[in-house]
């Protein structure tokens, strides 16, 4: 005689994998350096990496996540770089500080005065005949 089959127990509910609240960093590209907290009741989002010191902070409401501000921080750094970018294709300006030195680029090198630049000894053509 067989055996009688048992009811399935119900299964419950599957849980859900949370957000990521750390992340890698912009600048010094270590990973799980950057965290984020949240203070919902006073509306902001701080973000700070814990080995370079980078810091960001944006406003913030009751449905934000932490990939909501690093989203804002990526956005916030792409723009800057945009506008440095702006900055100096406009053409020659003050850098800055007195005395700073204009970029590499703006300034005239003399090809045959810079001893330091390399004079591609060494170098082996990788294009073979066959």
């Amino acid at each position: 005689m067989g055996k009688r089959k048992s009811a399935r127990k119900p299964q419950g509910p599957k849980k859900r994998e949370g957000l990521a609240k750390e992340f890698t960093c912009l600048f010094c590209n270590h990973e799980k350096s950057v965290h984020v907290k949240l203070d919902k009741k006073a509306g902001v989002g701080d973000l700070s990496c814990a080995v370079c010191g980078q810091q960001f902070q944006c406003r913030i409401n009751t449905l934000t996540e932490a990939i909501d501000v690093f989203s804002d921080w990526v956005d916030a750094a792409d723009a800057v770089a945009k506008e440095a970018a702006n900055d100096k294709s406009s053409g020659p300006a003050s850098y800055g500080r007195a005395g700073t030195r204009a970029p590499i680029r703006d300034r005239e090198i003399e090809d045959q005065d810079d001893e330091r630049r390399y004079q591609g000894e060494g170098i082996i053509d990788d294009e073979d005949d066959y």
